[in-house]
């Protein structure tokens, strides 16, 4: 099925971020658009409140009122600081759910290490013992300084990443085109190589998932991510500036050959929780705090904050990290899905089976099967006045909205460990595919050993706050 041209326009908001038309958590409510109506079981949304303005309009939410706080956007919005030429070079609906796919099924094999077969559009995809790290190819981007005399780097925030890299000169075998100009360490008074028999190279191993190289005496890294888009290069160390605040002997990926679903973007921000991690290079700072907001569609700005704000949203509820599942990954406990402002028959035994992780670059949230099955089943017998559409890529529950202005969806809310109720705003649930089509945003796993991952759909508009120290993730309503 062809994309429509102001379809193709709505992709560009993804990881398919559409208007925000409610916020709420627990029992707090942000302010409701006019032309949508909430009820407690129900919302009821124009369609065309589905697709993205053409226009950017920042939050409202100014970025100069947080200290340590960078402005977030969508790199294929009109936001974007990037070059118009990445939105002539747009995925489409396919290739970023099949691409989300790849990031998934590399999330899993890094989380089991195990030789895996798995079906993927109807291709057997033999995954490897390491896969080396998670999809690199997100879609939020954030602008930081890099070296003395600074250089502003766009970078991708990925918290399924650990190591921070960026593209450097000379690119001894190959880099791709970026929009920011390709950062030269000999430009920096600041800049140096970590040496073989530093201690921090030994650490590129849990950082990258591939054991570091030596070269004329200069450690050398490489990650490869699921869809096999890699960055190799030097392990180096500069001055990091993250808005006012300056870290001198930061370490980082200098890449010397990269290729990959990296668009005009400098490289990658890890916001794991490795030791080489951002988080983790900054804790004497931040102390392992920060959060972040995704905007509502393309059309807006979010913010990351790296440590604890002046003032903390009153409505934020903290569930636990779930430490039991490791601590490569943020696990979090589901403990039940609600349609329609009822449980779901599903198990507790479901969702613990192989735990579940958020994650800011996974599109569509993952679920056990027999979670999916019983979400899929609610949500059709809620929209049973609507006829049903085919099934698009990886979704499965669609419906065929061309007799419609307006439509009622039923309400998804999740439950996590600590009484923690995050209600999804509409656009965390539906999906259009089409002019006249639109379908469940979620997706079932391969496998019930699969790990569940709680994605960057479901998270809009919600202030994400991750307590590393603290050992707990919040959610606030109306973030940004």
């Amino acid at each position: 099925m062809a994309t429509p041209h102001f379809f193709s326009t709505f992709i560009k908001s993804s990881s398919l971020f559409l208007l925000l038309v409610s916020c709420f958590l627990d029992q707090t409510h942000a302010s409701e658009p006019k032309n949508t109506k909430i009820q407690d079981s129900f919302h009821t949304i124009q369609i065309s409140s589905l697709f993205p303005a053409s226009v950017c309009s920042p939050s409202k939410d100014s970025i100069k009122k947080r200290p340590s706080t960078l402005e977030v956007f969508h790199r294929h919005g009109p936001c974007s600081k990037l070059s118009q030429d990445e939105a002539a070079a747009e995925p489409s609906l396919k290739e970023i759910l099949s691409h989300d796919q790849s990031r998934v099924e590399s999330i899993h094999a890094r989380i089991n290490p195990a030789p895996t077969t798995d079906k993927v559009n109807d291709k057997k995809v033999d995954l490897p013992v390491q896969s080396g790290s998670s999809l690199g190819s997100g879609n939020y981007l954030v602008s930081v300084g890099l070296g003395v005399p600074k250089k502003t780097l766009s970078l991708i925030f990925d918290t399924g990443s650990d190591l921070t890299w960026t593209q450097c000169q000379p690119c001894a075998r190959s880099c791709y085109k970026q929009q920011d100009p390709i950062f030269d360490p000999k430009t920096s008074a600041s800049y140096s190589n970590i040496s073989c028999t530093s201690t921090t190279c030994s650490q590129l191993s849990s950082a990258t998932g591939n054991t570091p190289s030596c070269s004329a005496g200069t450690c050398s890294y490489g990650i490869q991510y699921g869809d096999q888009s890699f960055s190799v290069g030097l392990f180096s160390k500069d001055t990091l500036t993250i808005a006012n605040d300056v870290f001198p002997n930061f370490q980082f990926g200098c890449g010397q050959n990269n290729q990959g679903l990296f668009g005009r973007t400098a490289g990658l921000m890890g916001l794991g929780r490795d030791p080489l991690s951002i988080i983790s290079q900054t804790a004497a700072r931040y102390k392992k705090y920060f959060s972040y907001c995704l905007p509502s569609k393309s059309s807006s700005t979010g913010h990351l904050t790296l440590g604890k704000p002046r003032k903390r949203g009153k409505g934020v509820r903290f569930t636990p990290f779930d430490s039991s599942q490791g601590s490569s990954f943020y696990f979090i406990t589901v403990a039940s899905i609600y349609v329609s402002g009822q449980p779901l028959p599903i198990g507790q035994a479901v969702f613990k089976t192989a735990g579940t992780i958020i994650d800011s670059g996974t599109v569509i949230t993952r679920l056990p099967p027999p979670a999916y099955s019983a979400l899929s089943a609610a949500f059709k017998q809620g929209m049973k006045n609507y006829p049903a559409a085919p099934a698009y890529s990886i979704l499965d529950t669609c419906f065929d909205f061309s007799n419609y202005t307006a439509i009622t969806i039923p309400t998804v809310s999740f439950a996590f460990g600590g009484g923690v109720k995050v209600n999804l705003i509409p656009s965390g649930i539906l999906i259009p595919v089409s002019s006249t089509v639109a379908c469940l945003a979620f997706a079932a796993n391969g496998d019930a050993a699969d790990t569940g991952i709680f994605g960057n759909m479901q998270q809009l508009t919600y202030e994400v706050v991750y307590d590393v120290t603290g050992g707990k993730l919040g959610f606030g309503a109306a973030g940004c």
